[in-house]
């Protein structure tokens, strides 16, 4: 089995896509008045389809919105959905570019081969998974261990965790975002590839980020986990360890960026095969100053300018 991970102009690709919408939410940005799709001919309109993780969504509308000022020949059509959906239309050869906010596995790679696609994986952003409560909530720091205790419901009242005597509200994503894989891996189960844990029963799960800042901050019991980017005024971050002997750190671009923070992540954009045309004009760009700009813009980690 092949798998490759693409590099160009000698930089790294590193990058996150920000998403938080309930349902699919399309933006098409048409500005050339010719009908004609998917041609790279010079002179006519180009579409490219970009679709899948949530948490890449905000900033891949804000990259659709500003390329049209580059290239207004080119036709750029964001949908979200998770991170599953995206890379389940790249093997089924409906998308050019499948947003994730994990990385691809082992049997979606086999099912790619089998549809004669090659996946090409570039990493486009580091994304800060912030933990967050109420503001109400008395509880400021967690180690890993007490968070994979709280989701899988072997503590159950914030009480035991030095906050108020009341039941915690477990809110997380649904199974086919990305960010709920990587929360599962590497909180749940603590990174241990050999442990089966699973979130608790009980848990609230949520089709977009919006349901869980929206969750959080009507309900003063309640923590859940979500891009640095989405955080709002109505929620408080919890600084985080990775065990009790460690240092609480909270999330920011800086801890993110130094790997002093235990929940930072790579996010992705896989194509099918080696990228050519608009689709590799396009992510030259979304990794060069004014496409990294807007990772910034909005709250992300941009990559290094190498």
């Amino acid at each position: 089995m092949q798998f490759r991970k693409r590099s160009a102009s000698g930089r790294r690709r590193r990058w996150l896509l920000l998403g938080g919408v309930i349902g699919i939410l399309t933006l098409s940005l048409a500005a050339c008045a010719s009908d004609d799709s998917a041609n790279d001919a010079p002179g006519t309109s180009r579409t490219i389809q970009n679709k899948g993780s949530d948490t890449l969504l905000n900033v891949a509308l804000a990259w659709a919105e500003a390329y049209r000022e580059v290239d207004p020949s080119v036709t750029i059509a964001v949908t979200g959905g998770g991170s599953g959906t995206g890379i389940a239309a790249l093997i089924n050869g409906t998308v050019d570019l499948a947003n994730a906010s994990r990385e691809i596995k082992e049997d979606e790679i086999a099912a790619a081969e089998q549809n004669g696609v090659e996946p090409v994986e570039t990493v486009v952003a580091i994304d800060a998974l912030a933990v967050i409560v109420n503001p109400a909530n008395p509880v400021d720091q967690l180690t890993i261990d007490q968070l994979a205790d709280i989701f899988t419901g072997r503590i159950t009242n914030w009480q035991d965790l030095g906050g108020n005597d009341a039941p915690i509200i477990l809110v997380s994503r649904e199974s086919n975002s990305g960010t709920h894989v990587y929360f599962l891996e590497e909180v749940v189960r603590k990174g241990d590839s050999d442990n089966t844990d699973i979130f608790a029963a009980k848990t609230l799960m949520m089709p977009s980020s919006v349901g869980i800042t929206s969750e959080v901050g009507r309900n003063p019991n309640a923590i859940g986990y979500d891009g640095l980017g989405y955080v709002t005024e109505d929620e408080k971050i919890i600084a985080i360890a990775r065990t009790a002997a460690d240092p609480f750190v909270l999330p920011s671009v800086e801890t993110s960026d130094d790997g002093s923070y235990p929940l930072a992540r790579n996010l992705y954009t896989y194509t099918a095969g080696e990228p050519t045309g608009a689709i590799a004009e396009y992510l030259d760009w979304i990794l060069g100053p004014e496409g990294q700009q807007i990772v910034a813009d909005l709250g992300f980690v941009p990559i290094s300018q190498e």
